[in-house]
This record gives C-alpha cells, sequence and structure tokens, in this order.
C-alpha cells in the first residue's frame, strides 16, 4: 500500500482477514509443532489493521481515553483523523518505532462485592489499535491449542454455553461443580512465563519484541480487561 492510497474497504478487508486467520488456524492444528516465523506484515496490513480499528471503534471503552487522552470514539467521528492514525500506526510498525504508552490505570467497584475494586487499565488508541491487530493474527494459531472445555475470553464462546455443558454433565449423573478463581490473574501471572509460551508458537522475533514492549509498558496485563489483546494471552499457560 502507498502513501495516499485509499484505505480497504471494512467487508473486503474482513473477508480477506478471514481468510488468512482460516490458514493460520489450519497450518497450526495440523502441524502442533509449527513455530511460525513470518507474521510480522500481518500485523501492519491495511486488511488488518482496517479489522482492528473496526473492533477497537465497536467495544465500550471506545469513549474512554488513556494516557493520551484521545477517545477512540472521537477518532473514528472523523474519517480524515481516523485515515491519519491508521497510516502512522501502520509506518511506526514498518518501522520498528512504535512504542506503547502507559495505561491510565483507574480503580472500579467489583459488581456484588462492596468494598473492594478492581484495577483497570485503559490503552491509548493506537495501542489498542495494534493489541488487536495482533490479537487477529495470534488468536487463529494459539485457538488451535486450546482445549474445547475452555471458555474464557474465546471467539464464539462465553460464559452461558459453559453453564450449559454443566447442566449437560449433571443430567448424566454429575453432582459436583468447582468453582475455583485466580487471584488478580493478570497482575499476578509472570510475564516471562507468558512469553515463554507464546514464543513455543510464535518464533517472528518483531512480533515477540512487539508483545514484550506492551508488557514492559504495563499494556499488560492490567489493561486486560480494557485493552483488547491480552485476555487471549494468558491462556497460553
Amino acid at each position: 500500500m502507498n502513501t495516499g492510497e485509499p484505505w480497504p474497504y471494512l467487508d473486503e478487508a474482513w473477508a480477506r482477514v478471514r481468510q488468512m486467520q482460516t490458514k493460520l488456524h489450519q497450518w497450526a492444528t495440523d502441524d502442533p509443532g509449527r513455530r511460525f516465523d513470518d507474521l510480522f506484515n500481518l500485523v501492519h496490513h491495511p486488511d488488518f489493521l482496517t479489522v482492528a480499528w473496526d473492533r477497537v471503534t465497536g467495544n465500550k471503552g471506545a469513549r474512554t481515553a488513556g494516557v493520551d487522552r484521545v477517545a477512540s470514539a472521537l477518532v473514528a467521528a472523523s474519517p480524515d483523523i481516523t485515515t491519519a492514525l491508521l497510516t502512522d500506526t501502520r509506518e511506526q510498525l514498518k518501522s520498528r518505532t512504535f512504542t506503547p504508552l502507559p495505561v491510565r490505570e483507574r480503580l472500579i467497584p467489583k459488581p456484588g462485592q462492596p468494598g473492594k475494586v478492581r484495577r483497570l487499565g485503559i490503552p491509548s488508541t493506537m495501542d489498542r489499535l495494534v493489541q488487536a491487530s495482533l490479537v487477529l493474527v495470534l488468536e487463529p494459531i494459539f485457538e488451535a491449542d486450546f482445549k474445547p472445555v475452555s471458555y474464557g475470553f474465546r471467539p464464539r464462546r462465553r460464559a452461558q454455553d459453559a453453564i450449559a455443558e454443566i447442566v449437560y454433565f449433571g443430567a448424566k449423573g454429575y453432582h459436583w461443580v468447582l468453582d475455583a478463581d485466580i487471584t488478580a490473574c493478570f497482575d499476578e501471572l509472570a510475564h516471562s512465563a507468558i512469553l515463554d509460551r507464546v514464543g513455543r508458537r510464535i518464533g517472528d522475533k518483531r512480533v515477540l519484541a512487539l508483545v514484550k514492549a506492551s508488557s514492559r509498558r504495563a499494556s499488560w496485563p492490567r489493561a486486560a480487561r480494557s485493552g483488547t489483546r491480552q485476555p487471549a494471552l494468558p491462556r497460553v499457560v
């Protein structure tokens, strides 16, 4: 894509992204030991960035700004500003000059738990865009490794599906359900363990450097519930 060329239409971009995701997932499924060495070009590809931006602006947190004080929803309201952001992000990724910003931290009440709060990290608009593009590239690869009984933070899966599974096994004669939770999971998991597991599947050092840079700049793990990339990573441990 040359400077000045129009960005792809969303429908067309989505079709090409889905096609590539299908290939990545199939390759990962066919060869469980495969390490993917050439993914970085997908992260900054116009199709992937276009779809990633659609995800960012469709997120309920799009009206909340990070440390850049720029809300994604406000950017999306202007086609010219949107094009400028997409172009700038792509150029920074291609030139390897992209640097994630620290997240804007907020404490929010935990529903149903009076007096308890949860850390919420709010990434900058550009960071959200890069995170979303990373998800589009990495998710189909790691989805090939996840177990069918895993429901958290996965595409086309939700808590209600897990509940339906419990009901099913209850009807089969099972009587016990174990409900467990990792306290402050996104805060406590070691970055080194996450990066090590990611590296078992991803051999592209540029992608690994991008993931590592995000963790160093505090875009992960505390941004996990407001960003777009991070929930996929703890599942690989």
